[in-house]
């Protein structure tokens, strides 16, 4: 065995107890490991895997909780808290909780990853042994996603955004590791690094990898923009000098939509005999 290291997943010669410790040996290395995350039928001269790292004051020890991700390997690790100034700090499955560094996320603090989102990532170690992540980039990506079937067409799927571009977010659906861009044309916001999101496949790629979209499909739009005008009828007293018949800016100004997307709603909700329209109003029926 080579000279031990911080980040690596090790088995280790049981030396002895102390106290609430196990000592685990090495050549003349002698490393701690919490007697609580021991086996309890341990015993001295057992040999036990443990993944190693530096504690608060420097020292190598040793968890039983073997990391998801290891140097050298990608995945995604759960962020357990954000801080402004040193950034997200995520769960990687063991006792130790790993740094990514602010420098390293979103110029906008907007789309920072927030508690409970996920990072594409693996392990590095700095220059005293500290652990910490480092994202995923795109090269890697490039290497590690996996081809998308051709049968993916319309389907929903599971995904969450690994890059941020102002032309367009990428993301890798999850379990699946397919490789997916939606443009900025098919958000009507742009999400979060490691947001957990459902994506519509909109177009199979030669290469493997997928476009997507966030927006909702027409069916779907529609229901939302006639519940929209329905809520706004509402608060205003069930009449509203809007029709079809209102010029395109009007709507866009009032209810944010498209003029083809304001008739659609209303013709779904004159459908369902909910409103009238009469002499340039529309009214809710009573």
């Amino acid at each position: 065995m080579t000279e031990l290291a911080s980040g690596e997943i090790v088995k280790l010669q049981v030396k002895m107890r102390e106290g609430s410790k196990w000592i685990l040996q090495h050549k003349d290395m002698e490393i701690s490991l919490n007697a609580s995350e021991a086996p309890e039928e341990l015993q001295v001269d057992d040999t036990l895997e443990v993944f190693l790292f530096v504690d608060r004051r420097g020292n190598l020890s040793a968890t039983t909780q073997l990391p998801t991700i290891q140097k050298g390997t990608y995945g995604w690790a759960r962020v357990i808290k954000v801080s402004d100034k040193e950034g997200a700090f995520v769960d990687i499955g063991t006792s130790k909780e790993v740094q990514v560094k602010a420098e390293d996320l979103p110029k906008i603090k907007e789309l920072w990853p927030t508690q409970g989102d996920h990072l594409y990532m693996t392990l590095r170690t700095d220059r005293e042994g500290e652990l910490f992540g480092r994202l995923a980039t795109e090269d890697r990506v490039e290497e590690l996603y996996i081809d998308a079937p051709t049968t993916l067409l319309n389907k929903n799927l599971q995904a969450r955004p690994y890059r941020l571009l102002p032309v367009g977010t990428f993301l890798l659906s999850v379990p699946e590791n397919y490789r997916i861009f939606v443009h900025e044309s098919e958000r009507v916001e742009e999400p979060r690094l490691g947001q957990d999101l459902t994506v519509r496949i909109i177009d199979t790629k030669d290469d493997g990898s997928l476009n997507g979209s966030l927006l909702p499909r027409k069916h779907e739009r529609m229901g939302d923009d006639a519940e929209s005008i329905y809520r706004y009828l509402n608060d205003v007293g069930g009449k509203m000098p809007f029709t079809d018949k209102s010029t395109p800016e009007e709507i866009q100004e009032m209810f944010s939509m498209s003029k083809a997307a304001f008739k659609r709603a209303l013709g779904k909700l004159m459908k369902e005999k909910k409103i009238n329209q009469q002499d340039g109003w529309t009214e809710l029926k009573q």
